[in-house]
């Protein structure tokens, strides 16, 4: 038999005071937040070849070359 939530909220939590549930408010989120299924790690490579269309039929030397003359 389950128990709704909203049931669990009046019968238990709405009793206590005001900044234990806000304790518990704060361990339910740092709880979810350390075993969360949905949270991706990033992966670098997964940048590899973003943007490459941009430097189509640039010459690397000659771009830094300009890059250095704009410096001095």
């Amino acid at each position: 038999m389950s128990i709704s939530v909203e049931r669990i909220y009046r019968k238990y939590i709405q009793q206590i005071p005001e900044a234990d549930q806000l304790k518990l408010v704060a361990l339910i989120t740092q709880t979810l937040a350390e075993s969360s299924p949905t949270e991706k790690k990033l992966d670098i490579m997964a940048l590899h070849g973003l943007g490459a269309e941009i430097w189509q039929g640039v010459d690397p030397q000659e771009y830094v070359d300009q890059l250095r003359d704009e410096w001095a």
